[in-house]
């Protein structure tokens, strides 16, 4: 996670503390299943690497292209304007496929304003080839042709989830939470990726989940 402000409001806006300081790891943090402005603004406030939308219909995540490209819009606003305190950068916003074509995913990665392709089946040397043309980063299941970035997910059938290192950033999912988080760093992943452990219900993200995560975090990292 990058480092936070030094001092930050609390949850109402008042009462300002000193963060936990956090040096700098090569460790990344990526939250996936964003729908909601707000959770993606904590996220970033807390420092999150990148943040993930999901493009899939059977998904309770699922956004459509307005519904990301408002939340993007009001994220890069927002830490535009309060950068030199509350923010420390701006995440990198990923949009997560499924049964897309190479086509269709960027069309909506252009229309949502979106950095980096997260291609989540086996994909072919063509799907990978085609969506590189767009000069985004790539990133891919294991198991099939790898991307910039080849992401191993326990909780995904279609992979291969026995994490490795290689030649490319490795992304470690599925059913990661502040419990299993130690373990997750331990690995030596390049970026872990949270996503079900932040939610009160399929699709509903809780910042107090959330900054129990943080706090886990900076314990660990």
């Amino acid at each position: 996670m990058r480092d936070a402000c030094p001092y930050h409001a609390g949850r109402n806006g008042r009462d300002a503390r000193p963060a936990r300081p956090n040096p700098v790891k090569p460790m990344q943090i990526k939250i996936c299943g964003i729908n909601d402005a707000s959770f993606a603004l904590e996220a970033a406030r807390l420092g999150v690497d990148y943040l993930g939308f999901i493009f899939e219909p059977s998904s309770p995540r699922c956004v459509d292209v307005m519904q990301a490209s408002v939340i993007a819009s009001e994220l890069r606003s927002t830490l535009v304007e309060r950068a030199s305190c509350q923010f420390k950068g701006i995440p990198r916003l990923v949009g997560v496929f499924v049964r897309q074509t190479p086509s269709e995913i960027l069309d909506i990665m252009d229309r949502a304003g979106l950095d980096v392709v997260q291609l989540h089946r086996r994909a072919t040397p063509e799907d990978v080839a085609a969506l590189r043309a767009s000069g985004r980063e790539i990133w891919t299941l294991a198991g099939g042709a790898p991307g910039d970035g080849v992401l191993f997910d326990s909780s995904h059938g279609d992979g291969e989830s026995a994490f490795r290192r290689g030649a490319y950033k490795s992304i470690l999912a599925g059913r990661l939470s502040a419990e299993n988080a130690a373990e997750a760093v331990a690995t030596g992943a390049d970026v872990l990726d949270f996503n079900s452990s932040l939610e009160t219900a399929p699709g509903q993200k809780s910042v107090s989940l959330l900054y129990a995560l943080s706090e886990k975090l900076h314990n660990v990292l």
